[in-house]
């Protein structure tokens, strides 16, 4: 962890802008470079920086290393197919620790890789098990009242599908890290940074999305110390917000192998500039807790915008990256997260990896595969659905198998 905090603190406080001017923004297009050394030297350090300093903030300097604490564990989960395991990561200064759930292959010699997900409503809501902890963070508390009831977000988690497929499913529920309302910062892990005197996060400083993918690297942080998970081969996946959530963890913490984007739209995977469904105004005013204060700068102005992102993408290389969309999520313009993979496919080539396989947008259900930038776009709605799993267990398997 402390290797991982001290090159996010470098970034935010020794990468000039200068390295690139104001008037060289990158805009929308297809990222292309004429070497790798000056992708390394000259323009990934001034993207890193933008999207540090406008969009999603920089971590802060203090750090805090979680506490593990294992609070149960059962090889007989998943009707025996998957041992379980529940564990405590406490904070200094929280009074409530982020219960991380973890569900894998049983009876398996050896380590296992994992995909490491964030939950919407809970780690109860992912499959009906009776043992499974509910957190004091979750909406219904213990009541389990009919806003939460076990198993609710089951058809999004096929848990057996993806252990019979040979890997861990890794799980934290955002609340435990930060609340997804504006509360102005006060509640969550935001108050255990500030320094003396501070009371909210400053203008270049994270929101929530920037808080979210901290917990999942110090989820990250719990799997090294796990002798049973193969903490190399770790995926990072997120649907809706927390997709925006996995592209950023996935970009500023390396020890993600590969990471999943599910249907992230706007400050995701979608290019801004379209304002095609949820533009960046709209992103900022129904939910101006997400990112750092400065990305307002680009309220109705996606113009001005330092690079777009497909710039985030771009990051991310050379490690595998998936794209996917729906055929009825206009809202989060799944033409505009199609061309983000595509526009950042020439970085991919640069360290002669392979970039998205198509240049036109595939027709549902033919999923494009082949490169280290996947994409698909499914038939339906807003959602991660088991054809989406699929499609990432496929992905995975390239690299881990």
């Amino acid at each position: 962890m402390k290797r991982f905090m001290f090159s996010l603190l470098m970034l935010a406080i020794s990468v000039p802008t200068m390295c690139v001017s104001a008037q060289q923004k990158y805009g929308a297009g297809p990222l292309e470079f004429s070497s790798l050394k000056e992708w390394k030297r000259v323009h990934r350090p001034a993207i890193m920086d933008f999207f540090l300093n406008d969009v999603y903030g920089n971590y802060p300097q203090k750090q805090i290393e979680p506490r593990f604490e294992l609070l149960e564990q059962s090889d007989k989960a998943l009707g025996g197919k998957a041992v379980r395991k529940q564990v405590a990561m406490h904070l200094e200064g929280m009074s409530t620790p982020i219960l991380l759930l973890i569900y894998q292959p049983a009876n398996v010699k050896g380590k296992v890789p994992a995909f490491v997900c964030m939950n919407f409503k809970g780690n109860h809501q992912i499959n009906i098990d009776p043992e499974i902890i509910i957190s004091a963070n979750a909406p219904t508390g213990k009541d389990l009242g009919t806003d939460a009831p076990r198993g609710a977000a089951l058809s999004r988690w096929p848990l057996e599908e993806i252990v019979g497929a040979g890997y861990a499913v890794a799980t934290i529920y955002r609340g435990d890290v930060d609340p997804d309302f504006d509360d102005n910062f006060q509640n969550g892990i935001h108050p255990l940074f500030y320094r003396a005197g501070q009371s909210k996060p400053d203008a270049e400083q994270w929101g929530t999305i920037g808080a979210w993918a901290w917990g999942l690297s110090r989820v990250m942080d719990y799997l090294e110390s796990d002798k049973s998970i193969d903490h190399k081969r770790v995926a990072v996946v997120g649907h809706s917000r927390l997709g925006k959530t996995a592209l950023w963890a996935g970009a500023t913490d390396e020890r993600f192998a590969v990471v999943v984007s599910n249907d992230s739209g706007c400050g995701g995977a979608a290019l801004s500039i379209r304002k095609v469904g949820e533009t960046v105004a709209k992103i900022n005013k129904s939910f101006p807790h997400w990112f750092c204060d400065n990305y307002n700068k680009y309220n109705d102005n996606e113009e001005g915008l330092f690079v777009d992102q497909q710039g985030l993408i771009a990051l991310i290389a050379p490690r595998p990256v998936y794209v996917a969309s729906a055929t009825e999520d206009a809202w989060a313009d799944p033409e505009g997260e199609f061309l983000s993979a595509l526009y950042a496919s020439p970085v991919y080539e640069l360290y002669g990896k392979k970039g998205l396989s198509v240049s036109k947008m595939p027709q549902p259900e033919q999923p494009s595969l082949d490169g280290d930038v996947g994409y698909h776009i499914r038939t339906g709605k807003h959602d991660i659905t088991l054809y989406d799993w699929q499609q990432y267990i496929k992905f995975a398997n390239k690299y881990f198998r």
